[in-house]
């Protein structure tokens, strides 16, 4: 039976159940903090620190929902068959599960992935309160608008963005690139809440003078989380079932030209051939090569910050050892379940930290002019030179 791939007629009431979970949160942070004397912008500091927390877990479950395959739990969008609930769409569900019982479509994997929209709806709704409250702040404030009061809404502007990306990758059938960029996307979000989650006061921050190095680690764990998706999202995780070692090589035959062609549809090459394995396998040694270069940079970063910022510091170190640690397991173990959720959300959280050691650098020049106005202050004068009488 063919099905539409959009059909909007469950959109309100999909949107009314995602902001009843929103309101769950907004709830518990207004409560905690109006029992003591809490002042409105503490309130949004833990608000805005909620939504970064929230989101973290909706990646950690949208990479439960693309490895348990199911992503095509529900072949269109918003709804499922149409519906705002699997329960609705009890009757087409189950034939489709009848046809093909390890199909895309399942009981179990419709709502996972309708679980997964209605948390992602949740964490939108976050967001456009969070700017709805920035653009109360800044009518109400009599300061010139800087860059950062418009965070709010841009985060808004991405999140609209990420949904489209997530019906897109329904609608396209896992398109790989799409899937990709899904989850880069998803990483873009969380540094954009954790930039405001810094300017806001909700995380404690410490200003370093390594903000050019941690800026350049921070670019290549971008590129590198981009190789663990293109991984992912082309299931080349067990081409290679051995470390180091690879089929039983150090560099078995790859092919890079069709491993990396970007615009292809799930498990073909462009031509519409099926991908072969040198093609994933060059997708899969590409990722660990990298890794170890961005590994070696990473540790050498959290070495240097340790006495700067020694809160993010321990976050890399710790961060790192997960990385590892998951990263072997997902090979050496057969891509366990648990290795690859605690895999994508090591990376997320990778992101977030070193996003939080960036964002203290511009509040820091002021009070790093000031200590050095101070010193110079402190200084004596130096003294006139005596000048020689004239004859």
């Amino acid at each position: 039976m063919a099905v539409p791939l959009y059909n909007l007629e469950p959109v309100l009431a999909i949107l009314a159940f995602g902001l009843l979970l929103a309101l769950a949160p907004v709830l518990w942070v207004f409560r905690r903090q109006g029992q003591g004397s809490a002042s409105p912008g503490a309130r949004w500091h833990a608000l805005t620190l909620l939504t970064l927390f929230l989101t973290l877990d909706l990646v950690l479950f949208g990479a439960f929902t693309r490895l348990s395959d199911s992503g095509l739990g529900c072949p269109d969008w918003p709804g499922c068959y149409g519906e705002a609930s699997p329960f609705a769409a009890h009757a087409p569900i189950h034939a489709a599960q009848t046809a093909m019982p390890q199909g895309p479509v399942t009981v179990s994997k419709a709502w996972v992935e309708m679980v997964h929209r209605y948390l992602a709806t949740a964490v939108g709704a976050l967001i456009t309160l969070l700017m709805l409250a920035s653009w109360q702040q800044m009518r109400k404030a009599q300061a010139a608008r800087r860059w950062g009061d418009w965070l709010p809404t841009l985060t808004f502007v991405w999140v609209c963005v990420q949904g489209a990306f997530g019906a897109l990758t329904v609608t396209m059938k896992l398109f790989p690139a799409i899937v990709s960029a899904h989850l880069l996307g998803a990483y873009g979000l969380l540094a954009l809440l954790t930039v405001q989650a810094v300017r806001t006061g909700a995380l404690p921050t410490q200003t370093t003078r390594a903000w050019r190095w941690t800026l350049a680690a921070l670019a290549l764990l971008l590129l590198q989380a981009a190789s663990g998706a293109w991984v992912s999202t082309n299931y080349a995780v067990l081409v290679c079932s051995e470390f180091p070692l690879c089929q039983g090589q150090w560099w078995p035959a790859m092919d890079f030209a069709r491993g990396f062609e970007i615009w292809r549809p799930l498990g073909e090459s462009a031509d519409g051939t099926v991908l072969s394995l040198q093609a994933l396998t060059a997708i899969h040694i590409a990722h660990r090569s990298l890794a170890l270069l961005t590994l070696t940079a990473l540790a050498g970063l959290a070495w240097h910050l340790r006495r700067q910022q020694p809160v993010q510091a321990r976050w890399l170190a710790a961060l790192l050892a997960l990385q590892l640690l998951t990263g072997l397991s997902n090979v050496v173990l057969g891509w366990p379940m648990a290795a690859a959720i605690l895999h994508t959300g090591g990376a997320a959280a990778l992101v977030a930290v070193l996003v939080w050691a960036l964002a203290a650098r511009p509040a820091a020049r002021p009070a790093q002019t000031l200590a050095r106005g101070a010193q110079t202050l402190a200084q004596p004068m130096p003294q006139p030179l005596p000048q020689r009488p004239t004859p």
